[in-house]
């Protein structure tokens, strides 16, 4: 296949994705705004909760891996009964996920939020940000069961090269999320009053929606249209040398996942002890950089599925080609992000009804953050193409490893022991991953990721 096959290939799949996680992202960006016009307090308790929330997804998003590792390649082998398995392990696997992260949120949320609460500030109540983060919490645990089980299906469908209804069902969800954050944050149209509980919500509505959309529109067409859904929940029992492979498997993927937002979630806590200030300020730059970043995220994903289906063929050949050249593709498009974001720092923090110092640390949080967003963007074809081919250790150790090995000690380092403001600080951090990008180069030029697993 020529460069232009291969990237209409990867085009085809991202690009609904990019809609629907751009699409959602979008929502979180007005949900955001909204909460922003309540005050920096509401503000700062939704960032933090959002930002203990991202460690839940990524563990759902981590514990969905393994098995989507095997179903691109069972698919691309056209093994329909392995892709059951598939699709059946991804439901023990998020129900175990869910169990333990409500019990987590419901017995545990407070001490979490606090830990975000110990940094100075004249200008933000401590109090009352943790008595909104806890009412925002409480309401957003009901939006977990319909989340997961969307994720469970659109996973699957992707996997065989369906990512249109779950865009759909993105849209869907995000005008309704959109609609009931309008009515029910500021009380319009007759509707009450309810600030970040409204926000709450609203998102747990939009889940909903948005799983009754997924698993309505592929349970009720033709069964020739999902083969994997003949006789999928005839039973729930995996062959244990089946279930034994994708566990063995997916087990580091999982645990990095998790300990890779965990990691991220241990950092801002870093950070924040410099300020609450700092919270609020890299609340707003992540709401605008997550806009955008969901281009090179789903461009990954894409390079994952097409690589693994190509292993699963066993077109080798074609497989490490397209590796280097989707990774490539990833990193300048992700260049032309910077661009973008650049341009929006000075302007998209005016939105928030704040203060000035919150404003200035959220512009210049989004500077740094886009100067490295095409170092981003590589790594993420990087991971997913080691991935592709079961390499999950390996990313394990790439990934979740050194952000707690490399990147928190430092950062650690640099806000106890130095004298260093934030924002150096945290471009310090972020240039720690040219490291990982050197790590990785080595990596993909050695294959040592070329293996066909379901073989």
């Amino acid at each position: 296949m020529n460069n232009k096959e291969i990237y209409k290939r990867a085009l085809r799949l991202a690009v609904p994705m990019m809609i629907q996680n751009g699409v959602t992202n979008m929502v979180g960006l007005v949900d955001n705004i909204m909460i922003g016009s309540q005050g920096t307090e509401a503000m700062t308790a939704v960032s933090i909760v959002s930002q203990l929330l991202f460690v839940f997804s990524l563990s759902i998003f981590g514990g969905l891996s393994g098995p989507g590792i095997y179903g691109a390649q069972y698919y691309g082998q056209g093994n329909m009964e392995g892709f059951r398995n598939t699709f059946r392990i991804k439901h023990w696997i998020c129900g175990i996920c869910l169990a333990l992260g409500t019990l987590i949120f419901i017995f545990g949320g407070e001490s979490l939020i606090g830990l975000y609460l110990h940094g100075e500030s004249e200008t933000i109540d401590p109090a009352l940000t943790m008595k909104y983060g806890l009412d925002y919490l409480h309401i957003m645990l009901i939006g977990l069961p319909p989340f997961v089980l969307t994720q469970i299906y659109a996973g699957s469908l992707r996997e065989t090269g369906q990512s249109v209804k779950p865009m759909i069902a993105g849209v869907c969800s995000v005008i309704v999320d959109v609609v009931f954050n309008y009515l029910l944050i500021y009380g319009n149209f007759g509707f009450p009053k309810l600030g970040v509980q409204g926000a709450a919500i609203a998102t747990v509505l939009a889940r909903f929606v948005e799983m009754g959309i997924v698993l309505v529109s592929t349970h009720a067409v033709k069964r020739e249209k999902h083969q994997f859904l003949v006789g999928a929940y005839r039973t729930m029992l995996i062959p244990k040398e089946t279930a034994k492979r994708i566990i063995i498997k997916g087990l580091p993927i999982f645990f990095n996942e998790f300990l890779w937002a965990g990691g991220i979630a241990a950092l801002t806590q870093c950070y924040s002890t410099k300020g609450l200030e700092i919270v609020a300020g890299l609340n707003i730059s992540n709401a605008i950089c997550n806009l955008l970043n969901v281009v090179f995220v789903a461009l990954g994903n894409a390079v994952g599925i097409v690589i693994g289906q190509f292993l699963g063929a066993e077109d080798y050949d074609t497989a490490r080609k397209s590796s280097f050249r989707l990774m490539w593709f990833t990193g300048i498009i992700s260049s032309a992000l910077t661009v973008i974001l650049v341009a929006l720092s000075g302007v998209f923090p005016l939105f928030y009804d704040t203060t000035e110092t919150v404003r200035s640390y959220g512009q210049w949080f989004i500077i740094i953050t886009a100067l490295f967003f095409p170092v981003q963007g590589f790594l993420n074809a990087l991971y997913f193409t080691l991935r592709s081919g079961g390499k999950t250790l390996v990313t394990f150790l790439f990934d979740s490893v050194f952000s707690w090995v490399v990147t928190l000690p430092l950062a650690l380092v640099l806000c106890s022991f130095t004298p260093l403001p934030i924002l150096a600080v945290f471009a310090i951090v972020q240039a720690a991953d040219f490291i990982k990008l050197i790590i990785g180069t080595v990596l993909i030029k050695k294959g040592v990721w070329i293996s066909n697993i379901v073989t």
